[in-house]
């Protein structure tokens, strides 16, 4: 890429919904640099009424936009379980995430979780904590430093998988062809 051709910032709010905890992550991307801004989780479970999990849920997203001004939120998508209710709650909580970015004119993205696995271990069938354990080390975070749960590891590997997808470029648009795109990966092709 030429010097003077400026790297855009991309700020990433990553949700994994949950009625009992919400895992969140915030990543700051400037090309392919990516750091950590914010993690954590919304523990749900001691309000007994689901109207108000969904408001608190609601809150605190709008809380993490008004803070980090996010250009992007990327939701994982509910995965299909046996359990109706289960299913239909949790349906909530990510269409509450996904109001809370759209109340604020802020493009949302969902993901399957096996993408989001796949795109961050190599493999969809990944467990938790190989998912945990490769988010710190894309965002070179000692283990040490990691919370305990994983819902706050599962929210940045969202805000991931979102960047990864910004950057492949079958995302990017404006090459016309071939030598387009070779020519503006001129630094990382040798001739």
């Amino acid at each position: 890429m030429p010097a003077d051709k400026k790297l855009k910032e991309q700020i990433i709010l990553g949700i994994d919904p949950g009625t009992t905890i919400m895992g969140y992550g915030v990543i700051r991307c400037v090309g392919k640099e990516v750091e950590m801004l914010e993690m954590g989780a919304l523990h749900l479970s001691k309000y007994p009424d689901h109207a108000v999990k969904l408001k608190r849920i609601f809150d605190r997203c709008i809380s993490l936009i008004e803070t980090h001004a996010p250009d992007h939120l990327a939701v994982e998508a509910p995965f299909f379980g046996k359990n109706v209710q289960s299913m239909l709650k949790l349906g909530r909580a990510q269409g509450v995430a996904l109001a809370a970015a759209l109340s604020r004119d802020i493009p949302v993205s969902e993901y399957a979780p096996r993408k989001i696995k796949q795109s961050i271990t190599g493999s969809g069938a990944a467990s938790k904590e190989q998912v945990a354990a490769m988010v710190a080390r894309t965002l070179k975070i000692p283990m040490a430093s990691m919370p305990k749960e994983l819902d706050a590891s599962d929210g940045l590997a969202v805000a991931l998988c979102h960047h990864f997808q910004l950057s492949s470029p079958r995302m990017q648009a404006g090459y016309s062809g071939w030598k387009a795109f070779v020519s503006d990966q001129s630094d990382r092709v040798k001739s």
